[in-house]
């Protein structure tokens, strides 16, 4: 088979080309650099959904996979293997979706080394898919700490006035957890023989509990703090505050679900019985975030800082469906990662354009920008709804089957959880509108708001795809329940069988 045209090598590895071929025009033609990298990503994403033509939404096995042997030292063997199954696709999806977006965001915003930029961007583009298809953990951890250096050069570089700060904090965090987790990898590696996903999953259940617990931890420090999960979260508000737009959006968007895909892919399907164990544990902290991030969100001046701490809150949502090891709760956590990527990947866009305008996001300098921008403020009511989760448009079916799947789950124990995350529904209705209010509605008295520019063109298409799945999802998640449903249901009836075996 020729694997150049594999569509998983095509998707993943398409971005990397097109960073290669921006080396090569001179630094000057920034229109140039921008629409070779625009092109790039959209070809990158019309790639991600020829792969989903050929992905069988039936088949709860992995699909499209290669397993070549990769790299072999003193009798190791390290596999280029990759997959795509029904967990991973709605995420390799939203990143191809996302990427161009984000290009399309920065025309204007980005002027400074705008070909360093596009370099970075499409390689970060490259190193998230790459995170959701690795099937090997050596693999899968080259991958993950790849996608820190673009991001942290894009925070660092482009960012705010607070940016080499935040940019540290972002990659030390980050890498404190990465470090855990390697320990695990190599442990994994050393005693199992191997460091295939599929196998060591195959194997999982017969390493005793009280190591599979503390395997279990050494992953999710990694991935709590990606998530981040409350108390690990303090590093968000800074990134997101400082890094330029189209870096918040693929942040919030793309790469605050790696952590919560980690959860899914590795944790849970590899150490069933310390899941099936610490899932009470992990809901408290999951509904700790959720209420929190909805409090601070509420106390913020400032509009970005206030999205950034929403992502707190609406990450403890899916943590909460994840590790209720229900169905319905899963599914639920896989899809409000897509509709988190969506609601708040438009919501920093919709600070972005302000930002441009006005070149201030505290909230007391607006006010009545409804009737200087009537298209903006209709935009943003839409996208303060979604992520509100108003019934009818995505947010709700997410957050909705997550309550369902956490009040009936046995691993959980107790509808407590659930009955408290439906509080953080509440407050977060409280802070977006709290939000909306301050800065559309009420007098337009400010003469600098008077003269705003409404929307122009490229600012509506950037937004019109998100607004079109925030409407789909709403009405008709079915499609999306569909692809995850049978790879989520295998992963169910493996943690049930665990759960049986643990105890005779």
């Amino acid at each position: 088979m020729n694997y150049l045209l594999h569509p998983l090598i095509l998707v993943t590895f398409f971005p990397l080309l097109g960073s290669l071929a921006l080396l090569f025009i001179k630094p000057e033609k920034k229109n140039t650099i921008r629409w070779v990298a625009l092109i790039t990503s959209l070809l990158t994403f019309i790639f991600s959904l020829l792969m989903l033509a050929q992905f069988n939404a039936n088949n709860p096995n992995i699909q499209m996979e290669i397993d070549n042997p990769w790299i072999n030292v003193a009798g190791w063997n390290i596999n280029f293997h990759i997959g795509v199954d029904g967990l991973s696709i709605l995420l390799i999806l939203l990143t191809t979706l996302l990427t161009p977006i984000s290009i399309l965001s920065t025309w204007t915003a980005i002027d400074k080394r705008v070909k360093d930029f596009m370099i970075f961007f499409l390689l970060l583009e490259t190193g998230m898919i790459g995170v959701f298809i690795a099937l090997d953990l050596f693999l899968f951890y080259v991958f993950w700490e790849f996608t820190l250096v673009p991001m942290y050069l894009l925070i660092g570089i482009w960012g705010g006035p607070r940016r080499i700060y935040a940019a540290i904090k972002f990659f030390l965090y980050t890498m404190a957890g990465s470090i855990l987790m390697l320990l695990a990898i190599l442990w994994l590696g050393i005693r199992q023989g191997t460091f295939s996903v599929p196998e060591l999953i195959a194997s999982g259940a017969n390493i005793p509990v009280y190591i599979q617990i503390w395997l279990f931890l050494a992953f999710a420090a990694a991935f709590a703090i990606k998530v981040p999960m409350w108390p690990l979260h303090s590093w968000l508000p800074d990134a997101h505050v400082q890094a330029p737009t189209a870096g918040s959006v693929i942040l919030a968007g793309v790469m605050l679900k790696m952590g919560t895909y980690g959860f899914l892919r590795f944790n849970i399907p590899m150490f069933p019985n310390a899941a099936i164990k610490l899932a009470p544990w992990m809901a408290l902290f999951a509904v700790i975030g959720i209420l929190y991030g909805a409090a601070v969100s509420y106390a913020q001046k400032d509009v970005k800082k206030l999205v950034a701490y929403s992502s707190v809150s609406h990450l403890g949502f899916v943590m909460l469906g994840l590790f209720a090891l229900n169905p319905q709760g899963i599914q639920g956590g896989i899809l409000q990662m897509v509709n988190h990527g969506l609601s708040t990947g438009a919501l920093f866009l919709l600070v972005g354009m302000i930002y441009e305008r006005r070149h201030t996001r505290d909230m007391d300098a607006f006010g009545g920008l409804w009737k200087a921008m009537p298209v903006y403020g209709a935009l943003t009511l839409i996208v303060t709804l979604s992520s509100m989760g108003l019934p009818g448009l995505n947010g709700f079916v997410g957050e909705f089957t997550i309550l369902l799947g956490s009040f009936g789950s046995k691993a959980i124990g107790s509808p407590w959880f659930a009955g408290f995350a439906a509080i953080g529904v509440i407050l977060a209705a409280v802070y977006l509108l709290f939000m909306f209010q301050k800065l559309f509605l009420g007098p337009l008295d400010k003469e600098e708001n008077k003269i705003l520019k409404d929307l122009n063109a490229r600012e509506i298409i950037t937004m019109v795809p998100l607004l079109i799945l925030i409407f789909w999802i709403g009405l008709y998640p079915k499609p999306f329940f569909a692809l995850m449903a049978p790879a989520v249901d295998k992963l169910v009836a493996a943690l049930q069988t665990a759960a049986t075996i643990a105890m005779h």
